[in-house]
């Protein structure tokens, strides 16, 4: 089985995502299987990848998805690459059931 998109930290969620920039509009595509059998969050933004502006905006938007306020969601890691992963601080059950609805998977 792939291993999952969304892991909790302690009182913190990890999220893989896939970001495209320029991509339209700000919105999460789901899941998606990568060629290494990774499953990762599909998602897109409006913003360019300059200056940082694509990663505060996928932190946002996850952060969003979830119920929590922007200042909770961070890039952590994967800051000059697609392949990214989310922090969120302080992301309770609910959070995570929030944000887990919105990118399709079940509980």
């Amino acid at each position: 089985m792939a291993d999952a998109p969304i892991r909790r930290d302690g009182a913190n969620l990890l999220i893989e995502v896939r970001l495209t920039p320029r991509g339209g509009s700000d919105r999460i595509d789901g899941t998606k299987a990568l060629s290494d059998g990774r499953t990762v969050v599909a998602a897109r933004v409006k913003a360019v990848p300059e200056d940082g502006k694509a990663n505060a905006a996928v932190a946002a938007l996850i952060a969003a998805a979830a119920g929590l306020p922007k200042s909770a969601g961070a890039v952590v890691s994967g800051s000059t690459a697609r392949l990214k992963t989310i922090r969120l601080t302080g992301a309770d059950a609910d959070a995570e059931m929030r944000l887990r609805t919105a990118c399709g998977l079940s509980s």
